[in-house]
């Protein structure tokens, strides 16, 4: 799928657009400079010798053509070119329409010191270009998926886009990884991993539960690109999660002939997710794999990062490597199918990010399970974002993306106390609050936040308190073997505000304050 930026003169978007293309390496084409080089002529001269009409039918078969290239494209698109119908219905069908929008001062002073000439504003550039954006204010503001750079630098605007068109390339663990989140893109697994220039014989790893709603369809995909795939089908669950699981994954793939060529398909959520990418880092030494997550936990958190494993009887992920996936497809239309307390499970993760670095994704989980639910796209791309954002700064967990462990020393604790019959987002919500009553205590956190935490997590419908029934005293043991322990300390990560999380804590006495909860 392309992706082509739109909006009015001046607000950016051969600028972003070539910065973009940049970031995911991949093409970039600039729609007037590309008309200009097929007619042999500056856009104003087309404009003057052959009128306006001219350049819009030249302008709808370049776009056309660049849009029927399989390889994926960033286009910067000219400020008119989709009032067209017919344009704007084969853009939308052919990938994705970022709009840069801007208050008509902010375009009208950029404009001003622009060294290009646009015929549509020559004269009095100030009442041509207020005029022009009366005229496509209804048009400009058609498009839902749009980003105002009247405030952004460079930076941030690059940012926002990735964010807004759920497009990421992850850098700083060895080889980058491509991120896409799109609705509808597990179709698109087989072209995108040969794009990647990934090879097979592919293996193709699911749960049982999963592969019964996409093994087949995810099969298919990479059939009809042209590679030989075997279907290995594992238990469901985190009780599964051993390193028993991930033989099995190994003999499998030996059994299938995969090379150190070749790549491994991870389909499903984070349990399948950890399990195929350990095997991945350790089998031929490690090789290619590609994750397809299929649950709200793995889409916003397990999936992105590198970190793979499997569980030990002491405690959660004790055995695992780095090993990045070479791409990532999240494909939030497979969440309908998601059960409700999955989902819950997934929006425990999800308000944690919003609470570590962006109090806009925190309120917007603020607004309920259905409000989620009804904007799952951009909850996702949104709350990945907080992720990729830590991991690219810190990939190897030596400082800030330790904050990343708000509320799961609890949690883990409670997981193991409880036979994981509890989900892993529950085990967090319980673990975010604890945590974040002993930030209080220590007068680290503002005053009140526990219950501002309590509250959203409360009205998602998740546990806030350990139940009675748990032990507590395997908790506190399952926190000693911890794996983000240091010199046999415990070190926790801990809420200052929403927005704000500081890391490598140390609470005295944390045993006895965590029975008397």
């Amino acid at each position: 799928m392309h992706i082509m930026l739109y909006g009015p003169p001046g607000s950016g978007k051969s600028t972003l657009g070539a910065r973009l293309a940049d970031r995911l390496k991949c093409p970039f084409v600039d729609l007037d400079a590309a008309i200009e080089q097929h007619a042999g002529m500056p856009v104003p001269d087309i404009f003057q010798q052959q009128g306006e009409t001219a350049f819009r039918r030249v302008e709808s078969g370049l776009l056309a053509r660049h849009l029927s290239v399989s390889e994926e494209t960033v286009i910067s698109l000219g400020g008119g070119a989709l009032l067209s119908p017919e344009n704007r219905a084969l853009a939308e069908k052919q990938g994705e329409v970022l709009c840069l929008t801007a208050p008509a001062e902010i375009l009208i002073a950029r404009l001003k010191v622009s060294s290009i000439n646009r015929p549509l504003l020559n004269g009095d550039l100030e009442q041509r270009t207020r005029a022009l954006l009366e005229k496509r204010k209804d048009h400009y503001s058609s498009f839902s998926n749009a980003i105002d750079t009247g405030t952004l630098n460079a930076d941030q605007a690059l940012w926002q886009a990735q964010i807004r068109l759920g497009v990421f390339r992850i850098t700083g663990m060895g080889t980058d990884c491509d991120l896409r989140i799109r609705p509808g893109i597990l179709k698109d697994l087989g072209s995108a991993m040969q794009q990647a220039e990934l090879k097979g014989p592919v293996m193709l790893v699911s749960d049982e539960h999963v592969a019964a709603l996409y093994g087949q369809q995810a099969q298919n995909t990479l059939e009809n690109a042209g590679y030989t795939v075997s279907l290995m089908i594992i238990p469901s669950g985190e009780t599964h999660k051993h390193i028993g699981s991930v033989t099995e994954i190994w003999e499998a793939c030996a059994d299938a002939g995969l090379e150190r060529g070749s790549t491994i398909v991870a389909l499903g959520g984070g349990v399948v997710g950890d399990q195929a990418g350990f095997a991945a880092a350790a089998f031929l030494r490690g090789i290619a794999w590609v994750n397809v997550p299929t649950t709200l936990l793995a889409m916003v958190d397990s999936s992105i990062g590198g970190k793979t494993g499997a569980n030990l009887p002491q405690g959660k992920n004790l055995i695992g490597a780095f090993h990045a996936p070479r791409l990532i497809l999240s494909d939030p239309e497979l969440l309908q199918t998601l059960p409700e307390r999955e989902w819950l499970s997934g929006l425990g993760e999800t308000v944690k990010h919003g609470i570590i670095a962006d109090p806009q994704l925190f309120y917007l989980c603020a607004a309920g399970r259905e409000a989620a639910q009804q904007n799952s796209t951009q909850l996702v791309r949104q709350a990945a974002a907080v992720k990729i954002r830590i991991i690219e700064e810190d990939p190897y967990e030596r400082g800030l993306r330790q904050s990343l462990n708000l509320g799961h020393t609890i949690g883990h604790g409670v997981e193991l106390a409880c036979g994981f019959s509890m989900s892993h987002g529950e085990a967090v919500a319980i673990g975010t609050v604890a945590e974040a009553r002993l930030a209080e205590k220590l007068g680290l956190a503002q005053t009140g936040l526990t219950d501002e935490i309590r509250k959203v997590f409360s009205a998602l419908g998740l546990l806030t308190q350990i139940p009675p029934e748990i032990n507590r005293t395997i908790i506190v043991q399952a926190m000693r073997h911890d794996k983000k322990r240091a010199n046999q300390i415990v070190r926790f990560a801990l809420p200052v505000r929403i927005g704000e999380v500081r890391v490598g804590i140390t609470v005295p006495d944390w045993e006895t304050l965590l029975l008397d909860m």
